[in-house]
C-alpha cells in the first residue's frame, strides 16, 4: 500500500462509521429497537465496532434485552390503534435510538465531532423517517379505517429489517438510501405545507 492509500485508510473508516451510523439511524425511523438488535447481532458477531462507552451493546444481557423490546414493538404494532398511539411514543424514542446507533459505531474523533455527528445526523434522519411513517399511518387509518395498518406495519418492519442488513453489508449504499429517502420525505412535507397554505 502506498504512503497515500495509508493516509487515506483512517479516513474511509470514519466515512464507512458514519454512513453505518446514518443507515442504522433510518431504520430507526421504522422500528426503533431492529436496529439496535442489528448492531448488539453485529458486534457480538465481530462485524461491527462500537465506540467508547458502547461495549455493553456487543453483551448477552444487550441481545436479549433489544431482542425482547423488538418482539414486543413488532406485536404492538398489529395491535388495531394502538399503533397510532404508538406512533406518539416511539416518535421521541426514535430519535434517540437514531442518535445512539450512530454515536456507537461512530469512533476515532473528538467526542464533540463524535456526538453532534449523532445529534444531527443520527437524530435528524430518524426523525424524517419516523414523522413520514407517522403521516403514512394517519392517512392508512383515514383511508381504511385502520384496516390497511397491518400492511404498512409489515412493509416498516421489512425496512427497518432490510436497511439494518444493508448498513452492516453495505454502508454507503445504506447511506445514499437513507439521505434519499429523507430527502423524498423533505419534499413531501414541503408540498403538504405550500398545498394547505394554498388552500387556507
Amino acid at each position: 500500500m502506498t504512503v497515500a492509500g495509508l493516509a487515506d485508510a483512517p479516513t474511509m473508516e470514519i466515512l464507512l462509521s458514519v454512513a453505518l451510523g446514518v443507515g442504522l439511524s433510518a431504520a430507526c425511523g421504522f422500528r426503533v429497537f431492529v436496529p439496535l438488535l442489528g448492531i448488539s447481532i453485529a458486534s457480538m458477531a465481530g462485524h461491527v465496532g462500537l465506540g467508547d462507552g458502547f461495549a455493553w451493546m456487543a453483551s448477552w444481557p444487550a441481545l436479549i434485552a433489544f431482542g425482547t423490546a423488538t418482539v414486543v414493538e413488532i406485536a404492538a404494532y398489529y395491535i388495531p390503534w394502538l399503533d397510532n398511539l404508538l406512533d406518539t411514543i416511539t416518535g421521541p424514542l426514535a430519535v434517540l435510538a437514531g442518535i445512539m446507533a450512530t454515536a456507537s459505531v461512530v469512533g476515532d474523533m473528538s467526542p464533540l465531532l463524535r456526538w453532534s455527528l449523532a445529534l444531527i445526523g443520527g437524530g435528524g434522519i430518524a426523525a424524517l423517517v419516523q414523522a413520514g411513517t407517522t403521516v403514512l399511518r394517519a392517512g392508512s387509518t383515514g383511508l381504511s379505517g385502520g384496516l390497511s395498518n397491518p400492511i404498512l406495519s409489515t412493509v416498516e418492519l421489512g425496512s427497518s429489517t432490510v436497511m439494518t442488513v444493508l448498513a452492516v453489508l453495505l454502508p454507503l449504499f445504506a447511506a445514499g438510501a437513507a439521505l434519499i429517502l429523507g430527502t423524498i420525505i423533505v419534499i413531501r412535507f414541503r408540498r403538504r405545507l405550500f398545498t394547505g397554505r394554498s388552500a387556507g
